[in-house]
């Protein structure tokens, strides 16, 4: 998976909103076919991790990666304010 600069600084943001435990990082879950979600927890044996400063951001485990190593996780500015989206590469 490519993560943009600008989705690794979400993602680090939304992390520090939800936890200070550096153990905790946010994981890539397929929820449905085609839909992924983002999930607290903790760095498992095989899983990819991205990092953004120094910290880790981003777990993908095995099961997903094959999936995610076609996409892009970037940012796209919504109403609400900036918004994680999954783009094919």
């Amino acid at each position: 998976m490519i993560v943009t600069d600008n989705a690794k600084e979400q993602l680090r943001e939304r992390l520090l909103d939800h936890t200070s435990d550096p153990e905790i990082v946010l994981r890539l879950e397929l929820r449905s076919p085609e839909n992924f979600g983002l999930a607290l927890d903790r760095r498992a044996e095989g899983d990819q991790v991205i990092e953004y400063e120094g910290s880790k951001v981003l777990l993908i485990g095995e099961d997903v990666a094959d999936l995610a190593d076609k996409l892009i996780l970037s940012v796209e500015d919504a109403a609400e304010g900036p918004k994680l989206v999954v783009l094919k590469a």
